[in-house]
């Protein structure tokens, strides 16, 4: 089964606190990058190589999906994918250039003029080509061993390879509306041999056809693992032959600085296909390079070296929740840094060795930040409160501002009822344990949602039942009044890195948000907007740009502050 059911996870089923096989490079790359990337969630400007890198592997994809009509050899087959790769070009060039011209925040020294057309169609072919060599396999083996179900209508697969005409697979597929009224048909029919008769190349074609991401799935097509702390998404999984064999597709060469990650990230995928397929072991690991092409294979983790990945994976998940929380520091409350990994943008920030740094980097440096009332300084932002109280009731879950399923319940402290919720899905599974009598709640994050205060509880929140051990052993901690409890803010600053992100949920509903870090000289926060809340006023801004926020929600994400912007109470103003 290529992909599994979301177990948590909002419009993309993607939260900070599960570990990927793109967080785990970083990671192994360069904790600090990881920390500001992932966790504090920087960005940083887009490339026209990290847009081209996603539409060239849709295009392949869209052509995989094909179906070849009379065709009577290799050569004929090539000439006919051949084609439609042109064709297909000129389809990625133009979904390229409008999600670059879309991109709020883009590397100022590239063009997307300097992109061709025919270096389109070029990767694209190559990448065909390294498809053509399992079809040539496939019709050297008579079809392999799953041809005669193929052509009585018996899909060998429980998930089969998308096909266009054929009906897609979503994960969910209660949460889509009108599945049943819509028509997936593109007029092409595949038309089969009766069994016992030679293999003809357009049936090679269908049957070593791989596993892709289906573009007509808006749901996520991701491996979860059972417990909900990793989840990684294939590009291709080869099985025509019995053999199962997961396939990463990059758009460059060996030789890019990135390359040395793709062992590690094969890996991932072998251990996550074992931990969410009954143990079942892949028998090949590999990677396409459009550019070349080349296919560089791997030797496969055998299962005592698999068993061995999930305790080392477990480990560096617990490291990168451990890493940081509260109102951040910037730039010197991270790790040390690496100052050459690949993609390390803002690994040097605040070094004295500036070999590496952009000229935006150094000029940010060179900005003098001054704060004026009301604003206050974003490390004086209270993170961690305890509070006493009684549970009045529990629900969930239920979905956050995020669409993601978190546990509630509701707390009454000095006669004041205050939602407690988990601050991202699984943070903290125990809530519902703690549903009767008074209870004493340590480490919560406050915040507020909706003009309504709420606790935020994650894996360093603790709730104790007031019994007499229980209320004795924690006799010293410091309560917090809920009238004292801080959940605005006001923030003055510049605006560090920007980025705007949109899609479709579940349930096919549109969600787009507006994400950007406030820097006041001393801390840096990330401010988010959502909906009918991102205003044009926000999408204009640009990093260096001097803004006051006034009354901005306090949230949490991944344990570090999070403002939100409310249209209906928060006033931003951007300062000359």
């Amino acid at each position: 089964m290529p992909f599994g059911t979301p177990p948590s996870g909002g419009p993309l089923s993607r939260t900070r606190t599960r570990i990927s096989s793109s967080s785990l490079t970083k990671f192994l790359r360069c904790p600090k990058q990881f920390f500001l990337g992932n966790k504090l969630g920087l960005s940083s400007p887009r490339t026209i190589y990290q847009v081209l890198g996603i539409v060239l592997e849709d295009s392949l994809c869209s052509i995989l999906m094909r179906r070849p009509v009379s065709i009577n050899s290799l050569a004929e087959l090539r000439e006919w994918c051949y084609e439609l790769a042109d064709e297909e070009a000129q389809n990625c060039f133009q979904v390229g250039k409008e999600n670059w011209e879309s991109t709020i925040w883009q590397n100022k020294e590239q063009s997307w003029e300097d992109v061709e057309v025919d270096e389109l169609a070029r990767k694209i072919k190559n990448g065909l080509s390294l498809f053509l060599k399992e079809v040539e396999n496939c019709y050297n083996s008579n079809g392999g061993p799953y041809l005669e179900r193929f052509r009585s209508g018996d899909s060998p697969f429980k998930i089969p390879s998308p096909a266009w005409g054929e009906e897609p697979i979503f994960p969910i597929a209660d949460k889509v509306r009108n599945f049943g009224m819509r028509s997936w048909s593109k007029d092409e029919v595949m038309t089969w041999q009766n069994n016992g008769q030679p293999i003809t190349w357009n049936e090679a074609w269908e049957v070593a056809r791989p596993w892709i991401k289906d573009p007509r799935v808006h749901q996520p097509q991701r491996l979860f693992h059972p417990d909900g702390w990793a989840a990684g998404e294939l590009d291709l999984v080869l099985r025509w032959d019995g053999n199962l064999r997961i396939v990463d597709v990059k758009s460059g060469n060996p030789s890019s600085k990135f390359a040395e990650s793709l062992g590690h990230q094969l890996n991932f995928y072998a251990w996550l296909w074992y931990e969410t397929h009954e143990q079942q072991m892949v028998e090949g690991i590999e990677g396409w390079y459009l550019d070349n092409p080349l296919r560089i294979q791997y030797d496969v983790p055998n299962e005592v070296e698999i068993n061995e990945l999930g305790v080392k994976y477990k480990k560096i998940h617990r490291e990168m929740l451990d890493l940081g929380e509260g109102p951040v520091k910037f730039p010197d409350d991270y790790p040390e840094p690496c100052k050459k990994s690949a993609g390390c943008f803002w690994c040097s920030f605040g070094e004295d060795e500036l070999e590496q740094e952009s000229d935006y980097l150094i000029s940010l440096e060179k900005t003098d930040v001054k704060i004026s009332p009301p604003s206050q300084k974003i490390g004086e932002i209270q993170s961690r409160v305890n509070v006493k109280g009684k549970f009045t009731g529990q629900w969930g879950p239920l979905p956050n501002h995020y669409s993601e399923p978190v546990l509630g319940a509701m707390v009454s402290v000095s006669g004041t009822q205050i939602t407690v919720e988990e601050s991202e899905p699984n943070s903290f599974p125990r809530l519902h344990d703690y549903s009767d009598g008074e209870v004493m709640i340590i480490n919560a994050l406050p915040g507020v949602w909706r003009g309504n205060s709420r606790l935020y509880l994650d894996h360093k929140s603790e709730i104790i039942s007031l019994n007499g051990a229980g209320e004795e052993s924690k006799k010293d901690l410091e309560l917090t009044r809920i009238g004292l409890m801080r959940t605005r803010a006001n923030v003055e600053g510049v605006v560090v890195s920007i980025a705007k992100r949109e899609g479709i949920r579940l349930d096919e509903k549109p969600w787009s948000m507006v994400n950007l870090h406030l820097w006041d000289g001393t801390h840096v926060a990330e401010v988010v907007a959502f909906g009918s809340s991102i205003t044009k006023q926000m999408t204009e801004l640009a990093p260096l740009d001097r803004i006051k926020i006034v009354s901005a929600e306090l949230g949490w994400r991944s344990s570090l502050p999070q403002l939100r912007i409310d249209q209906r109470s928060t006033r931003l103003t951007k300062l000359e």
